[in-house]
């Protein structure tokens, strides 16, 4: 059997991309709230708030290590997979990234060890300025890299000649049709995942009444800030979508499974997209609601694959599906939020043990979403790399070999399967291990070997360690 270096390629891309995208989407979300629980210790004193910024920040120290691990090789791919495309798009992406380390790895490095490691050695307002800036840094991160990626989506302010791109206008290029909505939907994204990560560990000491205190106020903090963003995101999602019907309507066809150009268009709850025969096996729909959601018009007409060519359509059943599993993720934690608002004012919020347990569930479900989407936005983009430019066919390794791409898969693959096993372990003996009984006292903090000293978990024992229940 032939080995094609083209789809091998995309499979080792958006698995590095899907392995490293569960960390960023964290550590944004989680660099803000240590700044809110450090700020709430510097105005009110309180030690409670003090002992969850010390136990979040190891948690963060060690998703922070894994994220910087499994995004350097992401780059690497440029060359070794994507060298035609990373010489045509050197003029913009070049700088682009360059500003990315400038202005935001450069700062997080610059505060991350005050952060991690300055507690109790620099005075309390400086150590809260640098939580400020750290989580100041990964928006700044996430603005570029979105910013880079929404241009691959919806290309501006560039001009393709003899096969290179060059820039004709940076701000269109930055600020392009479908950046702000991107950069909106992710940031929220980030809060949602932070919030629910924290939220769900907070359950899970709830239920064994650990610190039930600080947990509390951990609790009722996310829950709060869960009510208001998960249906947030669920209005920005529709924003986004409608800009996405207008630049990119065939990506909006395959994610609705919608073969023919048509008013009144079904909203598909269940179907097997079948792009050889160019139809959906198993139809099950509620009438017209594709049409009402997507153009605000129950008589609304909504594209069809058919508008494209076989060849231009993408992998109609897994944009079909991942967009499903997005949008059931986010009805979830809508759910979740209402849930803990009733409670609340049945007065039950933290006590009520199958919520809790829902709770602990529900860490996974932002992952879920983010990844689901993630496939649908690179999926539904296929053929594509630059939207309507350059197909990802165009942008591919000439030189590269099916041999040589699914060496570097397998590679990967085992190289990351140890990662993530080892970050997994060394972050479930941290969470298990809890806050700490009292904030160390400063001829207790010990001098850091590594980042991920901050953890106050030696790595070598952290398989040896009991756990706690």
């Amino acid at each position: 059997m032939e080995l094609d270096p083209l789809l091998l390629s995309r499979l080792q891309f958006a698995f590095v991309v899907s392995f490293h995208a569960i960390f960023p989407v964290f550590t944004i979300g989680l660099a803000s709230y240590l700044a809110v629980l450090n700020g709430l210790f510097y105005r009110t004193g309180n030690q409670a708030w003090e002992r969850l910024a010390i136990f979040w920040t190891r948690v963060f120290a060690v998703v922070f290590g894994m994220g910087v691990v499994s995004g350097i090789v992401m780059s690497f791919q440029f060359g070794t997979n994507w060298s035609n495309f990373a010489l045509a798009a050197s003029n913009f992406l070049g700088p682009m990234l360059s500003y990315e380390v400038v202005t935001a790895f450069f700062l997080e490095a610059a505060f991350l060890g005050v952060l991690l490691f300055g507690r109790g050695k620099v005075p309390q307002g400086v150590h809260l300025f640098a939580s400020i800036m750290v989580a100041v840094g990964t928006f700044i991160s996430a603005f570029w890299i979105l910013a880079a990626n929404s241009w691959m989506q919806t290309p501006a302010g560039t001009e393709l000649i003899d096969g290179r791109f060059h820039v004709t206008d940076w701000s269109e290029a930055i600020f392009n049709a479908s950046f702000p909505y991107r950069f909106a939907h992710m940031v929220l994204a980030s809060f949602l995942t932070g919030g629910f990560v924290v939220a769900g560990v907070s359950a899970w000491y709830l239920l064994f009444g650990r610190d039930p205190a600080a947990n509390r106020k951990a609790f009722s903090m996310c829950l709060w800030l869960l009510l208001v963003l998960a249906p947030a995101q669920a209005l920005v999602g529709d924003a986004h979508g409608l800009n996405t019907l207008e630049h990119q309507p065939t990506k909006v066809a395959a994610m609705e499974g919608n073969w023919e150009t048509q008013s009144r268009t079904p909203l598909l709850l269940f179907a097997w997209p079948d792009k050889t025969a160019q139809e959906n096996r198993l139809e099950l729909g509620i009438p017209g609601l594709a049409s009402l959601i997507l153009t605000h018009h129950l008589d609304g007409e909504v594209p069809g694959l058919s508008e494209v060519p076989p060849e231009e359509q993408p992998p109609v059943w897994l944009v079909f599906w991942s967009f499903r599993v997005m949008v059931a993720m986010g009805m979830a934690m809508i759910a979740a939020a209402l849930i803990g608002l009733w409670l609340r004012a049945k007065g039950r919020l933290y006590d009520h043990r199958g919520f809790l347990q829902f709770m602990r569930l529900m860490t996974v479900a932002p992952f879920l979403a983010v990844l689901a989407g993630w496939f649908v936005t690179e999926t539904g983009r296929a053929p594509w790399l630059v939207y309507g430019i350059m197909t990802q066919a165009e942008a591919v390794t000439p030189s590269l070999t099916g041999g040589m791409a699914l060496f570097s898969l397998i590679g990967y693959g085992l190289v990351y399967a140890v990662v993530f096993y080892a970050g997994i372990l060394y972050l479930t003996r941290v969470v298990r291990q809890g806050m700490l009984p009292e904030p160390p006292h400063d001829d207790e903090v010990e001098r850091p070997k590594r980042p991920l000293s901050a953890a106050h978990v030696p790595f070598e024992d952290a398989a040896n360690q009991p756990g706690r229940s």
